[in-house]
């Protein structure tokens, strides 16, 4: 290993492979196609649905999707320029140019589902009586939504408000962040340049850091509260409408998950905060010879000598493909193609999201990878972990646009298998156990930012949108419940500084993704057991694993987990799962105690 210089070339993505660039002719021709399908769809099928015949009723289904891939390609393109420019304002223009048009297009295919879910059950049936359909999954997807859809008029009202409304808010919010300037020892560093030095050897750098990040976001305090009580409000109004009993109810229709299978999580992961964080957290301190740890303590590294242990991007590739291959050199194949086809952005400049992700896109083309890479091992495990969506949705790519996407709770095993992969490979290389001490501490961080983090990012939701029913939270109303939350999860170690009460401010996923947290936890537990499954019974594995794979969202979760007998409804298997954990836990105090 060496020193990561952030001079080092890193890659950039080459969006080319689906257009050559915003004012390419091919994207405005695919437009005027794409609106040209749906005024002939819209004349051809609505207000019919019900009267078609099943050949007919099929062929409409199929019509519907092509049009949806069309527009899904195009909105795919102009999320992934913005996701890398958001300070360009003509890139900014173009986004939200894209997202106004394809609202308006949008509007007119509203009809269709809601007719699908006005049939009767038996009416549908009699549709498919007669030839098997590989649709029948998206129908049974759409049909969790029959009781709390509206009457055409109010669904377009909601869905064209969707962009002065909602849109627009999250639009905010992303402009807010990605302008943020954080002064530190001369320079203005964005976010993810703040939140990398968190992670920083010295103490005093990691407080330093706190305190500017904390300043910053008490100034855009009262900007970000409004921006989350206004779309906590529209969602409150929305759900009320649609008679959804709480506000995560919808998430969980999506996810296609039962709300107790996540309650039973959530409680399980709860109980365990003082076997798990708790115990942890505890050793850390010891290791770090503190008393007490603040919250910019949270992610110091554990490790002597002043000098992190980096990655350079060949050497992360390299580890990375070695763990998948060791385990599918079909994974292993697919993954590389990332690397040598230009699919992943991974370079560090002004304008670009802080986080990371892999995007889909749409069958017809492939996913692309967004992350930031500083050289670190965290960075590494993010690589294993979007690699491993991107293996999945490739594989997955084969089920067509609609069964090709996968429910959250599935999508995430992928990617924390893949972290798993990796996380493996580097322990069995491991002889000195120093080395295995640091690199167990670092797995067993991220395992509990992925599962009980997430679990205290849910109860904050939670909460937040219960009060909101009542009234607009203050910055203090918030700071409250994000401390009481915070606290809970990492324990009685940490004697939190106040400056941290502003600190619930900069996680997006409360502003894009409403109680989409969750799927974290959700996908870890399955991984640890999965993972289990594997390592006692490895002959056949893999073969089932890839089949979990491609099956995309055209199986229920449950479904998909029965050739490795396991069952998440089962009250007990969130428990094994958090035990993984906590043997991890065990194997790193035996290492601590033992210096």
């Amino acid at each position: 290993m060496e020193n990561f210089k952030m001079t080092s070339r890193l890659p950039r993505w080459k969006l080319s492979d689906l257009y050559k660039g915003m004012e390419d002719q091919s994207l405005e021709k695919e437009f005027e196609e794409a609106e040209a399908s749906i005024h002939a769809f819209k004349t051809t099928y609505q207000g019919k649905i019900a009267s078609l015949s099943p050949e007919t009723f099929l062929k409409s289904i199929v019509l519907f999707e092509n049009i949806q891939e069309k527009l899904g390609k195009i909105q795919a393109y102009a999320y992934l320029l913005f996701s890398t420019h958001n300070q360009d304002e003509a890139v900014i223009g173009f986004f939200q140019g894209i997202e106004e048009r394809v609202t308006v297009l949008s509007t007119d295919l509203l009809f269709f589902t809601l007719e699908i879910n006005r049939l009767e059950d038996k009416d549908l049936q009699n549709k498919f009586r007669n030839f098997e359909t590989p649709y029948l999954p998206w129908i049974a997807a759409l049909r969790l939504f029959k009781g709390h859809e509206l009457s055409d008029d109010l669904e377009q009202v909601f869905h064209e408000l969707s962009i002065p409304a909602s849109q627009a808010w999250v639009r905010l919010f992303d402009e807010t962040l990605g302008s943020l300037n954080i002064p530190f020892e001369g320079k203005d560093l964005n976010l993810s340049d703040a939140l990398n030095l968190f992670s920083s050897p010295d103490r005093e750098t990691r407080k330093d850091i706190a305190t500017c990040l904390s300043r910053v976001l008490e100034e855009n305090g009262s900007l970000l509260a409004l921006v989350y009580n206004t779309l906590m409000k529209e969602k409150g109004i929305e759900d009320k409408w649609r008679h959804y009993p709480n506000p995560q109810m919808s998430r969980h229709l999506s996810n296609q998950i039962e709300e107790e299978v996540v309650e039973a999580l959530s409680t399980a992961v709860t109980n365990a905060y003082p076997t798990l964080s708790h115990r942890y957290y505890t050793l850390k301190a010891q290791v770090l010879g503190l008393k007490e740890l603040q919250y910019w303590d949270r992610n110091a590294p554990l490790f002597q000598g002043g000098t992190e242990i980096t990655y350079t991007w060949e050497e992360a590739q390299s580890l990375v493909l070695e763990a998948y291959r060791d385990f599918s050199p079909e994974m292993a194949d697919i993954g590389k193609t990332f690397f040598e086809e230009g699919w992943i952005d991974a370079d560090l400049y002004p304008g670009k999201d802080s986080g990371a992700y892999s995007h889909p896109t749409v069958p017809s083309a492939h996913p692309y990878i967004l992350m930031n890479f500083y050289g670190k091992g965290r960075d590494v495990m993010t690589l294993a972990h979007e690699l491993g969506h991107g293996v999945h949705q490739v594989l997955a790519s084969s089920q067509g646009y609609f069964l090709s996407d996968t429910p959250l709770t599935v999508a995430e095993t992928a990617s924390v298998f893949g972290e798993m992969l990796t996380f493996q490979k580097m322990l069995k290389g491991l002889k000195d156990p120093l080395q295995k001490k640091y690199l167990l501490s670092q797995k067993i961080e991220d395992m509990l930012n992925t599962v009980v983090r997430q679990i205290a990012f849910y109860t904050f939701e939670k909460q937040v949108h219960e009060k909101r029913k009542y009234k607009e939270l203050s910055l203090s109303d918030f700071g409250e419940i994000w401390m009481k939350t915070q606290r809970d999860a990492l324990g009685p170690i940490f004697n939190f500084d106040e400056s941290y009460r502003i600190y619930w401010t900069y996680i997006s996923h409360f502003i894009h993704s409403p109680f989409y947290v969750y799927a974290y936890a959700v996908g870890d537990c399955l991984v640890n057991s999965l993972y289990r499954v594997y390592e006692e019974a490895p002959i056949g594995f893999c073969e089932k694993y890839l089949d979990l794979l491609k099956a995309g969202g055209s199986k229920p979760y449950g479904d998909l987990l029965k050739p490795f007998n396991l069952n998440p409804k089962d009250p007990t298997f969130w428990t094994l799962g958090l035990s993984y954990i906590e043997t991890l836990i065990d194997e790193f105090e035996v290492l601590v105690n033992g210096e």
